[in-house]
């Protein structure tokens, strides 16, 4: 897909979103009702295109620098009056426009969350945290994402205040809504459940769930080799009821599951009188346990067929997985998402839906750049951040779809796998309106 085409869907969802703001302004009897210099379209493109930058630049370089540019405060009070629905809609409409050219047969999809840091507010108390251990107060926000691994894209995203994060009821949320058909999820420990097992199988999916290798879990409910690795198939019937004629079946751990009321399962009823039938939901996966270090090893769930995804092809696949830890990285330094400018959440929602967009129209353009290869020692890639930078210039048309090209074909770095960096833990701190990259 050359860069023009990418640019032409990206236009498009805005249009779309443009064409009904009626339905993403706060108030829609008043807001932008009258002629102003920050139309409603106008702002959905501004803020789409921010950077990392200062406020005042930012209005500036959206406005070609024009002695005409509104004021910062003419810019905050009409970006309040959007919703940050509006933003969400071009994601999803994007998204789902160039995912159309995608004709192989299973997407292969991460699933993980990431939390973000934002100005500090205690009356918020959603976000709120007080702080422990002399620790300063500091208020979170929780992006739930699914990622595709193969083409770079984000496909859908939640954003949930931090106190009140629901990781699962996120994922099925974006399972069950998503138009893909035939899909491969990829996902952490945090993901273990039934429910979301049974959500995929529902859907028609396949499933692949790294699960707690101690003794919690689902894991831990089952009668399993006591080989260091191994592959077995389980056959699981679940059910709410504790009857006489259920307890003596639950003793056969790799068949029957009771469920308690107070555990979110969808397909079977929350409650039920003594005297109805007892009902059974039938889950079927591979518990599978392979090496990944000299002492260390990994355990899985999944419903993958066996004969085609052997535990070393698992291995492979979840691996793969690393591929959403890395663009998290991308999203927060290289498109800075560590730097909003604002304090309000509706605002600060505004701006992540807004960085997803970017990401997704960077990497379209990037993956669809030719890389010369070269007799060197390494295979080369284009190099994101430059990418991204160039990306932004052609979405405000500062430069032509040849010059992008060109540049972000020159601006190479080598790959390479197998790569191990410690993860370093940094303390939490919001990074304030006179401190940008730019």
């Amino acid at each position: 897909m050359k860069p023009i085409d990418v640019k032409k869907k990206l236009s498009a969802a805005i249009d779309g979103v443009a064409s009904n703001s009626r339905d993403y302004c706060v108030n829609a009897k008043s807001d932008f009702k009258r002629n102003r210099k920050l139309p409603f379209k106008q702002m959905i493109q501004g803020i789409i295109g921010m950077g990392g930058g200062s406020l005042s630049n930012e209005i500036l370089d959206m406005s070609k620098y024009s002695l005409k540019t509104a004021s910062t405060a003419a810019f905050v009070q009409q970006r309040s009056k959007i919703k940050p629905e509006a933003f969400a809609t071009v994601f999803q409409s994007f998204s789902s426009n160039i995912s159309q050219d995608f004709t192989e047969g299973m997407r292969v999809l991460a699933i993980d969350g990431s939390a973000m840091q934002i100005a500090t507010n205690p009356n918020d108390v959603d976000s709120f945290f007080p702080g422990t251990n002399g620790q300063k107060p500091y208020n979170l926000l929780h992006l739930n994402a699914l990622y595709d691994l193969k083409h770079h894209i984000y496909i859908d995203a939640v954003i949930q205040k931090a106190k009140y994060r629901n990781e699962h009821k996120s994922f099925i949320d974006m399972v069950d809504r998503s138009d893909i058909k035939n899909a491969l999820v990829i996902a952490d420990r945090g993901y273990e459940s039934y429910n979301n097992m049974a959500h995929i199988q529902e859907k028609g999916w396949k499933f692949l769930i790294r699960v707690k290798d101690g003794n919690t879990g689902i894991k831990s409910c089952l009668d399993l080799p006591q080989q260091q690795e191994y592959d077995v198939e389980v056959h699981l019937k679940l059910t709410r009821k504790q009857t006489k004629e259920v307890k003596p079946l639950l003793k056969d751990r790799n068949h029957y599951r009771y469920i308690a009321v107070s555990s979110p399962f969808d397909y079977l009823p929350s409650k039920s009188r003594k005297r109805d039938a007892i009902l059974f939901y039938e889950l079927r996966f591979r518990v599978v346990r392979f090496r990944i270090g000299d002492d260390t090893f990994e355990t899985v769930l999944t419903n993958l067929d066996g004969q085609i995804y052997p535990p070393q092809k698992l291995k492979e696949l979840y691996a793969g997985r690393w591929g959403i830890e890395t663009s998290f990285r991308d999203l927060k330094y290289t498109l800075g998402m560590l730097h909003f400018h604002s304090k309000k959440v509706m605002c600060i929602q505004q701006e992540i839906y807004a960085h997803l967009i970017m990401y997704n129209f960077s990497e379209m353009i990037t993956s669809h750049v030719v890389i010369k290869q070269t007799q060197r020692k390494h295979i080369y890639k284009a190099n994101f951040s430059v990418a991204v930078h160039m990306c932004r210039l052609f979405y405000h048309k500062k430069i032509t779809s040849p010059i992008l090209e060109a540049i972000i074909s020159r601006n190479v770095i080598p790959v390479r796998p197998g790569r191990h960096n410690v993860r370093k833990n940094s303390d939490k701190s919001f990074k304030g309106f006179l401190y940008r990259i730019v």
